[in-house]
């Protein structure tokens, strides 16, 4: 009989997540002790088996809900609809767009797009691309990294402590920083990367520098040991995704993301 149960094991949630890794690539890095005090985990059960997980991950300003549904995506609607009294009030939500509209009755959902979520499959094409001009960047490049986003990409999910991982790399010219690309995720003991806040100042875009430091970015990940690299992409951002296809990511799913509000 199936249930909803929230979940407090790592293992558990581990277990279920590397069915299908590159779906799950985000709930897996947030097992890390890094980002596991800021998670919480809900899934239906069934006769004992974890048949779909939801994650609310609360280390950012706003709730962020990750539900991404493994098939049957009905069963991802019944957890929804059994979770809609203890969800937060508003949040972020990333969401298999078919189980979207369970949501719509009790929230105003406002849409950011369609999303690919691709995985770094062959890295043959990645260890051709000359990654050279690409610098590591730490906390003492914290004022740059912001003065970018600021410019650029001001809608980011940048936090100052993801620095800390050490696989955040920059492009500059002079003392100027033209691109970054760093990881929303990163668990070496999980041996996964999920890809994040990657842009270029607007002026120089066109130039490839983002590919340059996204090559960077991944070629030390895979020295690093990290098994499962992946990303999250806008399905309309028709170039960025070329870029990533060209260093050898191929799309795996489809997902929509929202802000989620009382009505």
């Amino acid at each position: 009989m199936a249930e909803i149960v929230c979940l407090h094991a790592k293992d558990e949630v581990e277990s279920f997540c590397l069915q299908n890794p590159y779906l799950h690539i985000y709930a897996i890095g947030d097992l890390d002790d890094f980002f596991w005090p800021n998670t919480v985990w809900y899934a239906l059960r069934d006769h004992g088996r974890v048949r779909q997980l939801v994650l609310l991950y609360t280390g950012c300003s706003m709730p962020t809900i990750l539900a991404y549904a493994e098939q049957p995506v009905e069963l991802m609607r019944d957890l929804l609809r059994g979770l809609l009294p203890y969800l937060p009030k508003r949040f972020y939500a990333h969401l298999t767009q078919s189980a979207a509209d369970v949501l719509a009755a009790d929230y105003r959902m406002v849409t950011h797009g369609n999303y690919h979520k691709m995985a770094l499959s062959g890295r043959q094409s990645l260890a051709a691309v000359d990654a050279s001009l690409a610098e590591a960047l730490s906390v003492s490049d914290l004022q740059d990294v912001q003065a970018l986003y600021a410019s650029s990409y001001p809608g980011n999910f940048f936090v100052p402590r993801m620095l800390e991982t050490g696989f955040y790399f920059g492009v500059r010219r002079g003392a100027e920083l033209l691109s970054v690309a760093g990881v929303h995720v990163y668990s070496r003991k999980y041996k996964v990367a999920a890809l994040g806040n990657i842009t270029t100042r607007p002026d120089v875009r066109g130039q490839g520098l983002a590919t340059t430091a996204t090559a960077r970015l991944c070629q030390e990940l895979v020295r690093d040991g990290i098994e499962h690299i992946g990303l999250n992409v806008n399905a309309d951002n028709k170039s960025t995704v070329a870029c990533y296809q060209k260093l050898g990511f191929v799309r795996i799913a489809d997902y929509g993301e929202y802000t989620v509000s009382p009505l």
